[in-house]
């Protein structure tokens, strides 16, 4: 991911330098990469149940290599649309995860979890810094090969240092279930979730198109705007913290939320209309990253709390397809916008949508305080009214799922109220397993 977000910032700057460039095929370069991973993220995930995930995660890599060799041989700008689109191809996001359920113990599946959005998040910050810095000195071209070494080692890493598993677990918590696509989809709830991660990355591609135009006005050349970029997110970070820590003492998620909401609003607006000062546009700027990374940090735990019971990779899957849409939508559109208007546009096309947005993010409700667990028992089927009975009795279980065919229970409980030890001893009181 390092290298596929060191284009974001200098894709806009370079890509207009092509032969035969305009403002709406470089806004289709950067986009066509979500469009491509959401239409491959969901059949790569479930060709993983059946064959592996190791090689579809090798086959995945190979093509985003591949696409990047494309895009280093590119001289003009369809290279590059193609070889974006090819990138986006080699969607891997939900069998890496798939993987790394098979491979941790469901104890320390949640911790490699925050991990991993951790290093996430660190490595958007890396590229934010690196991509403006390496660009100058290598050029796009020379951005697309460091891709490609990346993948290349990647491949290496997958093959030699990751350990084979034939044990492929069947978590309806981290994999999706083909029979649930549709009903997941059309849950009222999940579907407010899943329009506002589509809209907060449509705002953040289609900002990266238009702000390094907005900075270069100022005279701040494009190898100066990762010091924008890296303060900017560093300081959102601070700021982000405290935010959360109140949200989630205090109960307060929606109430944050729709904070971030309003705040990504007043930033697209500021953006728009306050840019004469190179100040308030560092404002603009700095106001978006607080209430882009409030906004990342939150989503997936309302996914979560959200998700109906048995269903929660089946809703990650949904919801992770619904983001890569959302930042195709937010290339070819802000690059359309861009060609047809100006760059001040494709603000003013975010601010009508925040103002929906806002509207849509009071009709979310507050989650609650809960948490999604499983529990085995060889002998399900035998005793399924017993634990069907108890289930209903034990205080703090929001909602339940029995899966005979593997022997598992799933349960949504209010941790305010009991826990997974807990429960476990309440289910399986005096029954053997």
């Amino acid at each position: 991911m390092l290298g596929m977000f060191m284009l974001l910032p200098i894709l806009t700057t370079y890509g207009l330098l092509l032969p035969h460039s305009n403002k709406f095929l470089v806004g289709l370069a950067i986009g066509i990469y979500g469009f491509t991973q959401a239409i491959f993220q969901i059949p790569f995930g479930l060709l993983s149940d059946k064959i592996g995930r190791k090689p579809i995660i090798i086959i995945g890599l190979l093509i985003l290599t591949f696409g990047s060799i494309i895009g280093f041989l590119s001289k003009s700008i369809c290279g590059v649309i193609i070889a974006r689109a090819l990138q986006g191809s080699g969607a891997i996001s939900s069998v890496s995860i798939a993987l790394l359920s098979d491979l941790v113990s469901e104890q320390n599946y949640t911790k490699s979890m925050i991990f991993l959005g951790i290093s996430f998040g660190i490595n958007f910050i890396i590229a934010m810094i690196l991509g403006p810095i390496l660009a100058s000195i290598l050029g796009l071209n020379g951005i697309f090969f460091l891709i490609i070494i990346f993948s290349v080692l990647g491949i290496l890493i997958t093959i030699f240092l990751i350990p084979n598993t034939k044990i492929y677990t069947f978590n309806r918590n981290t994999i999706i279930v083909k029979k649930s696509l549709l009903s997941v989809f059309f849950n009222k709830d999940l579907l407010k979730i899943n329009i506002s991660i589509f809209l907060l990355h449509m705002f953040l591609v289609s900002n990266f198109i238009a702000l390094p135009i907005q900075l270069e006005l100022f005279n701040f050349p494009n190898s100066r705007h990762w010091q924008v970029y890296f303060v900017t997110i560093i300081v959102s970070f601070f700021l982000m913290f405290p935010l959360l820590t109140y949200a989630e003492k205090k109960q307060k998620i929606k109430k944050i939320f729709v904070f971030g909401v309003i705040l990504i609003t007043l930033s697209e607006i500021i953006l728009w209309k306050l840019n004469q000062n190179f100040w308030i546009i560092i404002i603009g700027i700095q106001l978006f990253f607080l209430s882009f990374n409030l906004i990342e940090v939150i989503l997936p735990s309302l996914i979560t709390k959200e998700s109906p019971v048995g269903y929660k990779g089946t809703s990650m899957g949904i919801y992770t397809t619904s983001q890569f849409l959302g930042s195709a939508m937010g290339g070819s559109i802000g690059g359309f916008l861009f060609q047809h208007f100006d760059f001040k546009t494709v603000f003013l096309f975010n601010i009508i949508f925040g103002f929906l947005w806002i509207l849509l993010s009071l009709k979310i409700h507050e989650p609650p305080t809960c948490k999604n667990f499983r529990i085995f028992f060889k002998d399900l089927v035998n005793n399924e009214e017993i634990v069907k009975k108890r289930l209903k009795k034990s205080p703090g279980i929001l909602s339940y799922f029995i899966d005979l065919k593997e022997n598992y229970i799933y349960i949504k409980a209010n941790t305010n109220i009991t826990n997974e030890k807990k429960t476990k001893k309440t289910i399986l009181k005096n029954l053997k397993n």
